[in-house]
């Protein structure tokens, strides 16, 4: 394309030097015969744009001296300018708007010179006056084609950043969701198969002496795994597509099931004594989950870890904006910490984290283990209170 542009600038200044106007207020024209000097500036010209995107600067300072050349010594003379014009619009393209306003001033000074001193009289002729006007035609052409590709290189910057961003956040959607069923499910598999473990040493205990009570302790391993059938299929039913009619409708859990949660434990063997001041209290759905799965956690610790004797409170309190959630035991057993093995107190802390509370777990003083959780409640209000 350099070399056909190149070849077109050689042929229009090839023409217009076998060309001059009669008189200056005529459009008639009469040919006139350029010198071999002018013939052979006009073909280095025309050559030398062949490489004017590998080299602009270089290619411009040779166009210009040829134009210099050919106003000093042409006779007649040739639009040699022209392939100093095409330079300069390359330069003023392809760097920046600093450097085109430098070379620009340069190039115009040095050829519009050129031409008023060894031009045609007067100095100010149209011819001359022609030169500075078609160098800052060319300087300005090139400076707002840079401008177009740098306008037009942000946008498309842009819509890529904006849809990387867009894939990382969609990347991060799919992670969290990904960790809340994982901590769902490690909170119904934990809750239940320690309800199960239970049950059934109780019944391989009592089997041969006592087996009314071997056959109640299997009726609860029974109702209990049913129940973890239940929730794993609620759970794993949310990785579902939207319009799979097997999908779960049943909401998620939260404290109004906190009495039929204590009364699985209870059947269990533990002893559970629950505290609530925050009836009349509407949770949003999110926080309500959260409670129930702290307590559910809690006192499967407590059935797993605290001993066979242990006893357990449950308070659910509203405190101004925030519901608090304390599960205290008396047992003597080794509860799991957050750098152990397990991942209950890593589960609670991450559920408690995304509602932006606070989680507070450790050993109790005289024995026992203490869990406490702040939940803000931003959206909950006592049932028949107006939010205003």
């Amino acid at each position: 394309m350099d070399a056909v542009l190149a070849f077109a600038v050689l042929v229009c200044m090839v023409v217009g030097s076998f060309v001059e106007p009669r008189h200056r207020d005529s459009v008639s024209w009469v040919l006139r015969t350029p010198d071999a000097l002018s013939l052979v500036l006009m073909a280095l010209g025309a050559a030398a744009l062949v490489f004017r995107r590998s080299a602009p600067m270089t290619v411009l300072a040779l166009t210009g001296t040829a134009s210099v050349i050919e106003s000093v010594t042409g006779d007649p003379r040739a639009p040699v300018a022209m392939s100093a014009v095409i330079a300069l619009y390359t330069v003023a393209s392809a760097t920046d708007r600093p450097t085109t306003w430098r070379v620009g001033l340069l190039t115009m000074t040095v050829l519009t010179s050129a031409a008023m001193a060894a031009g045609p009289l007067p100095w100010y002729a149209q011819d001359n006056v022609a030169i500075f006007a078609w160098t800052g035609i060319g300087a300005t052409a090139g400076d707002a084609v840079r401008s177009r590709r740098a306008f037009v290189q942000a946008i498309r910057e842009r819509a890529e950043k904006a849809e990387r961003t867009r894939e990382e956040e969609a990347r991060r959607r799919v992670a969290e969701e990904r960790l809340r069923i994982a901590r769902d499910l490690h909170d119904v598999v934990a809750h239940h198969i320690a309800l199960v473990n239970v049950q059934a040493g109780v019944a391989a205990h009592v089997m041969d002496k006592r087996p009314d009570q071997a056959k109640e302790a299997l009726a609860h391993v029974r109702e209990a795994s049913r129940s973890a059938l239940n929730e794993l299929r609620a759970t794993v039913g949310l990785l579902r597509q939207s319009g799979d009619p097997e999908a779960p409708t049943e909401p998620a859990p939260g404290l109004d099931r906190l009495d039929e949660l204590t009364g699985t434990f209870r059947s269990a063997g533990l002893h559970i004594e629950v505290a609530r001041t925050d009836q009349g209290t509407s949770l949003p759905a999110a926080v309500g989950l959260a409670a129930y799965r702290i307590i559910q956690e809690a006192l499967t610790n407590v059935q797993k870890h605290a001993g066979p004797r242990a006893k357990a409170e449950v308070s659910v309190v509203r405190v101004g904006p925030n519901i608090e959630i304390t599960v205290l035991d008396d047992g003597s057993g080794e509860h799991e910490t957050q750098d152990g093995g397990g991942h209950g107190l890593l589960g609670m802390r991450e559920r408690v984290t995304a509602l932006r509370g606070t989680l507070t777990t450790g050993p109790r003083y005289g024995g026992g283990f203490r869990v406490h959780a702040i939940l803000p409640v931003k959206n909950g209000t006592p049932t028949g209170e107006d939010p205003a």
